[in-house]
This record gives C-alpha cells, structure tokens and sequence, in this order.
C-alpha cells in the first residue's frame, strides 16, 4: 500500500518537497499554466548563488591583476578539478609542489595566491535553480525579497530553497524526464504509422492480454536496453534470475538495485522461486511483508510495523522512520523503549520485539520510499510494454530523445538490428527531423527505422525541417539541381551538402557519394544563385523550356571504395551504419581464429580472461603516467560493438604506428571484471591487412570487354594499380576473368608474380572503371 502519512501528516514539522516529472517538451507548457493558474506574481523561481572556487578564483584575480592569461591558466590546471568534491586553494597549494614552487619564485603568483584564498568562497553571481520554483497564496513580494535575473522576465525569489522553506512557502521541483516525452514519440509514432491508440494511462499492469504478458516476458528474458531504470548491466543479470511475472516485482527492483539495498536483491529473488524460507519475522508482520517475501524494502513498510506491532499512529511512525535514518544514538534508544512497550501490549515477547525493532532500524537507513519506486515502476513497464509489443516507434523514439549522443544512437541501432529492424540511412526523400518508422511490406515482416538527418554532424534541425517543408509542398526531390533550387539556399552550408552526401542521404538522387561530396560548393552556389535571381526577378537562362532546373553539370570524381565509403559514414554519423569496414574481411575472419566482441564480453562473463579480435581503430589518446612513461587509451569498433582499452609502454612503443584511425588491426587483450565493468588491456596489435595476406589465396578480377575494346581500362594500367607482395611466401595470385562475346564462356589468366590481395586492395580495384566484379578466390 501507498501511505499518504509518509508524504504529509499533522506530526510532521517540515513541508514536504513536490517532485514531479514532466514530458520534456511540456515542461514550459506546465510552468506557463501554473503562472496563469495561481498569477505571475505568486509563481517564481528559486535563486542560486554560484561561489567562487578555487580556479575561478585565479581566473577573476589574475584577470584584475593583468597577469598574462597563459601564466594563469598554467596556474589553475595545477588546482584539481573534482565538481563532486571540489578542492580549496589551500589544499591545492599543500598538496602541489609546482604551486608552491611558484609561488616562493614569483611575487605576483604569491600575490594572486594571497587574494584568491581570502576571496575564495564568496558568492560571485546569481543564477536560478535548474528546477525549483514557489507558488504562494497571495503576491510573493509581501513574503520574501524578489529578484529579477536581467536574461530572463520570470521572477526570482532572493532567497535560496533552505530560506524560502523557512519563510513559509512549498518548494516544488518541476523536471523534465526524458523518457515521458520517449513514450509520448512512440504513442504518435504508432498512432501514425499503424493507426492504433495506446492509452498508456489505461494500459492493464497484469491478467492474460497477450501485450502485458509478452512486456513480462521482456522483462523476465532481460530484453532491457532503452527500458527505464531497468537497462544497467547488473540490472539485467538480477531481472534474468527474478523472470518478473507482476508489477510488484518491477516496484521492489527499483527500490533495491542501490548501494546498501542491493545485498537483499538475492534473498528476495530466492524466496520468490521457494529456494529458501520466507520469514516474517512474527505473525504480526506477514500482511506487512508478504507482498516483498519478507525482506524489508520500504519506508512504507517500516512505518506500518511501527504502527501494527509499536501502536505508533501513521504520523507518530513517519517521524520514527526519519529519527532512524539520522541515527542519533540518545533517539534511539528512546523509541526503541517505546516500540518495545507498545509491541508487548499486542501480545509480542521483549526479546522478539528488541530483535525486529533492530532489524527495522538496520534497514530503515536505506529504505526507498514506494510511492517514489511504485510511480518509476510505471515508468519503466510502459517502456516495456512498448518495447515488447511496438519495438520499431520504441526504438525510433528512443533514437530522437538521444540523437546528440552517439554512443547511444548505435546502441539502439545495433538493438534494432538484433530484432531484425533495418535502419535505413538518411535520405532527402524519406528523412524527417525525428527518427521515422517505415511500414513493413507484409504483416510478417519488421517495418524499418529512417535516419533523421537532424542527428547527422553539421546540420541542424533548422536546416534539416526547411528540407522537409520544401519536399511537403512539392513533393521529392527528382535531382540535385531539383534539390538546390527548392531547399533554401540560407539554410544551407558546404559542410551541411557534405556531411549529408557522406551518409548516403543523397543516393536516390545520385548513388555515387564521392561524386556529391565533392561537388557540395556546386550545389550550393546553384542555390544560392537561383535564390538571388528569385529575388531579383530574373528568370534563369540556363533552366531549358521546362519547369525543370537544368541538370548540373558534376566534376567527375572517382568512387570511393567500400572502406573508403563507411569511413565517410563514420564521420557524419558518428559509428557505421549501413555496414562494416570489418565486413569486407568476413570470409577471412573466420579462418584466423578470430572473436566478435560481443562474443568475448560472454566468455569473460564465464571466466576467460584473454582472447584475440579483429577491430578498427576509432581513436587514440596518449597520456604520460607520474613516472613519465608513455600510455594510450584506444577505441576500437567491430560488427558488434566499440570498446575501449588501456596500451602500455612497452607494446606502445612496437604497435603505436597501428593507432590511426580508420586502420583495421587484430588485437589480443587481457580482460578483468570491475564489478559491471569489463577493463581490457592491449597486449599486442597486428595489422589486419598482413594477418589476411597470411591466410588469403587470391582474387578473381572480372573485367568488361567493352572497356578494354575502348581502352577505358588496360591490362598495364589494372596491374600498376596492383601492390607486390612484400614476401614472396606471403600474398596471393591474381587472375583476369573476361566474358566471351556468347557471354556463356569466360577467358582466364594468371598475372605473373604474388600481390597484396588484402580486402582493401580489393576495394580498390572495384572502383577502377571497366571491373565489374572483385571475387575472392
């Protein structure tokens, strides 16, 4: 049960705090309704006074005294940056020998050292409290002192939230949570896409509906990415071994899976599936504890203990429940005098009553209130719920709540595709500034997710919805010059043309990306052109009789190679969408012995503590350890997934030419477990491509007749595009395959000698004019 007496009771000295979640996008919505609800001037926000720290406080000195900027800067990085428990100057000073050392050599630093540490601490400037606003019963003005912040015409109040509770007046926090605003993209995104309305507020939490059954089952098989406080790595390990079957079940994981709490999450999941007794420590209690088998998870149920077996009232037991979570020794051991007396009225023994009161007080200190865990539960069912029965709007709404942040953008990208949902790259025709959902073709089938080329590098969705709006009006795009004269040209930039033909979002128009890419400045003087003659009235001469824009005339630009090709993903995107670098080398990994990281992250799960991986390297940072030696920290990608590793000295010094980006390497690592956390380290790295010429045999070059009868392409010119092998052990033989004119029959030769017959070089000779086919042999 929810008790309203651990919220608000006639015992309770202090107000209460009001949090409350909002869909982001309404959360000014809410704001403006409470202003006109209760008046502009009864509703403010709360002040907060930013200090001056000890390396603003440097920085504002320095400034004052006219000291160099390099000089100061220098000075404040030798002050620990730690927001969480941030450093004084005078710890810095004792605690950093170049500080000091400076600060003996130079006056003007001892100087700046002297005033900083006794401005340090003073309040420098007024902001406003991220979430906390007041509402009072008549005009703030006559309550506390009011500000008004000179970027905003919203008020403030002067005081700060500790002073505006002792003045009288309720804070409430007003936040935006994102995943209310996830579930509202998906409810439109279903209603549109299939024509169905999902009342979340209606939605049953238990019974035999297939739907609510299919979100348990979800849960029971850890199916858990995107799903609210339910998607952490030891989260999903306890949900596999709960297989929650009810919404109690949901309440009880939030409010356990903290520090402290989380010891109990074992013996809860045991006596759920009757691998140890249930104890409810006296008769008394059961009603209180059947529903958490026992264990004590609530501040709700310590409060009702007090009540049933101390004869406390529900207020008397609130102010019990705070006085344990302070610990004060004196309190204690007055109110476990109390509960035992009033236990022994009920027919309870002293020592049993003793006993539950410490047991009550033990996890009292780290019970979660249930209605805080009751109402996240809801939370994360209905993104359960969605997910289970409505993955594709699930995903694609989860993908525009996150389309700044890459990292998660592949996460749900690699999801999708383990549930067998395409996600189709951006396209100028297709694209919206959210993430979309294509229907599927036949009910059988997965419907598919659009890339929004709002989240591609460079564009902003202003840019991107004047696309939109110009393809609403009159329809799609039919070619660049269609493209540059409808778009905008204001809206547009050569990064922006660019970045979106780097990720394919032109390829209806013009599949060859390199060819796009690098004629951006074209497309764009057009634009802006046609813009300009718009303006001015004047008709353009070049446009031909008909309503449609002269064709523009591309710079030829050679293809680029299938590498080539993900890597300019990569760059607008942020990780490889449509495919792999690694996926060339498909037929060959296999062959060397390699693991999948995914794959590797479940045998580290079950003991093994080494392995080898074929990877690309995303990025590289070298640092300096306190003893001067070399290090670096790498990103690497594979089909399943990015990892980062730790690279020491010595293997450093042998592989660090293997560290750019874009290289393809086999990596054997070392893994050790850090509680959630899998920490690798780098024992060795080999190019990618001299592990393939290891074990490849050759490649069959298929060639267009026609193109060698024109001379497009020579037999002279296809080999000096060809690298010798470096080894004559190593390599592979390269045989010219060309269609007879019954294109029944097909001539072949052997080039003389051994070549590098790697994945890249096979890239590359299928973009070479007149190849129609690379195959390996």
């Amino acid at each position: 049960a929810l008790l309203f007496e651990r919220f608000l009771n006639p015992e309770r000295v202090s107000m209460p705090d009001f949090d409350i979640d909002f869909c982001q996008e309404k959360r000014e919505e809410t704001i403006k309704y409470v202003q006109q609800k209760y008046g502009a001037d009864r509703v403010a926000q709360i002040i907060t006074h930013g200090k001056l720290q000890a390396r603003a406080v440097l920085r504002d000195v320095g400034r004052v005294l006219q000291m160099p900027y390099g000089q100061v800067d220098k000075l404040c990085k030798m002050v620990p940056n730690n927001p969480a428990a941030p450093v004084t100057l005078r710890q810095a000073i004792d605690g950093e020998p170049k500080l000091q050392e400076a600060q003996k050599s130079e006056p003007i630093v001892a100087h700046l050292l002297a005033i900083s540490e006794k401005l340090e601490g003073l309040y420098r400037h007024a902001s406003t409290h991220a979430a906390g606003m007041v509402i009072g019963d008549r005009p703030l003005n006559e309550l506390v002192p009011m500000y008004r912040d000179p970027k905003s015409s919203f008020p403030v109040t002067q005081f700060n939230w500790k002073f505006v509770e002792a003045a009288g007046l309720v804070k409430f926090d007003f936040l935006g949570l994102k995943t209310l605003t996830v579930l509202k993209k998906a409810v439109d995104l279903i209603k549109k896409g299939r024509g169905e309305t999902v009342n979340l507020e209606a939605l049953a939490i238990g019974g035999d509906d297939p739907r609510v059954i299919g979100a348990y089952e979800l849960l029971a098989r850890a199916d858990t990415v995107g799903v609210f406080q339910l998607e952490s790595t030891g989260m999903r390990e306890s949900l596999r071994r709960l297989k929650p079957d009810r919404f109690e079940d949901i309440i009880a994981m939030v409010a356990l899976y903290r520090p402290g709490p989380m010891d109990n999450i074992p013996t809860y999941i045991n006596r759920k599936h009757n691998e140890e007794p249930v104890d409810y420590l006296h008769p008394m209690l059961e009603t209180i504890l059947k529903e958490t088998y026992g264990v004590i998870i609530y501040q709700e149920q310590v409060i009702q203990i007090a009540q049933v077996m101390g004869g406390y009232s529900l207020g008397q037991a609130d102010l019990l429940r705070r006085a344990m979570g302070k610990k004060d020794k004196d309190e204690m051991a007055r109110q476990q005098a109390r509960f035992v007396e009033g236990a022994k009225e009920r027919g309870v023994k002293k020592d049993d009553a003793v006993y539950i009161f410490q047991l009550v007080d033990k996890f009292a200190g780290y019970g979660f209130n249930k209605s805080h865990a009751a109402a996240y539960a809801l939370v994360s069912y209905h993104t359960a719920y969605l997910k289970a029965n409505f993955r594709e709007e699930f995903l694609a709404a989860s993908m525009t709540l996150d389309m700044a942040n890459t990292d998660k953008l592949a996460m749900f990208a690699s999801e999708a595709r383990k549930s067998g949902i395409a996600v189709k790259p951006p396209c100028i025709n297709a694209s919206d500034v959210d993430f979309q959902v294509e229907p599927p073709k036949s009910k059988s089938e997965h419907g598919a997710i659009r890339y929004s080329l709002a989240a591609l590098k460079n564009i902003g969705a202003g840019a991107v919805q004047s696309v939109v709006e110009a393809r609403t009006e009159k329809g799609a795009f039919k070619s660049l010059a269609d493209f540059a004269a409808r778009v905008p040209a204001k809206t547009l930039n050569k990064r922006g043309i660019e970045t979106m033909a780097a990720a394919g979002a032109f390829d209806s128009l013009e599949p060859n990306r390199a060819l796009v890419h690098a004629n951006a400045d074209q497309i764009l003087a057009t634009a802006n052109r046609l813009a300009q003659n718009a303006a001015d009235g004047i008709v353009d001469l070049f446009a031909g009789s008909s309503k449609e824009p002269a064709k523009l005339a591309l710079r030829g630009d050679k293809r680029w190679t299938p590498m080539e090709k993900l890597g300019e993903e990569f760059k607008a995107i942020g990780f490889y969408l449509t495919g792999h670098p690694l996926d060339s080398y498909d037929s060959i990994l296999g062959k060397m012995g390699v693991t999948k990281f995914v794959d590797f992250e479940h045998r580290v799960a079950q003991g093994a503590n080494a392995g080898r991986l074929a990877a690309i390297v995303v990025a590289a940072r070298e640092r300096r350890s306190a003893k001067g030696n070399k290090f670096a920290f790498a990103m690497f990608s594979d089909a399943t997934g990015q990892f980062e590793a730790v690279i020491f000295s010595d293997t450093l010094a042998a592989c660090g030419h293997l560290l750019e980006a874009g290289t393809p390497v086999v990596v054997s690592v070392e893994a050790e477990r850090d509680g959630e956390t899998m920490k690798l380290r780098v024992q060795g790295l080999q190019s990618l491509e001299d592990a393939a010429a290891q074990v490849q045999r050759g490649l069959r070059v298929l060639l267009d007749r026609r193109a060698l009868q024109s001379q497009k392409i020579s037999l002279d010119g296809l080999r000096a595009e060809l690298k010798p092998a470096t080894n004559p052990r190593s390599g592979g033989e390269v045989v010219l395959a060309l269609e007879l004119d019954d294109r029944e029959r097909l001539i072949e030769f052997n080039l003389p000698g051994r070549f590098d017959v790697g994945p890249m070089i096979q890239g590359h000779l299928s973009t070479l004019p007149g190849v129609l086919d690379v195959i390996e042999l």
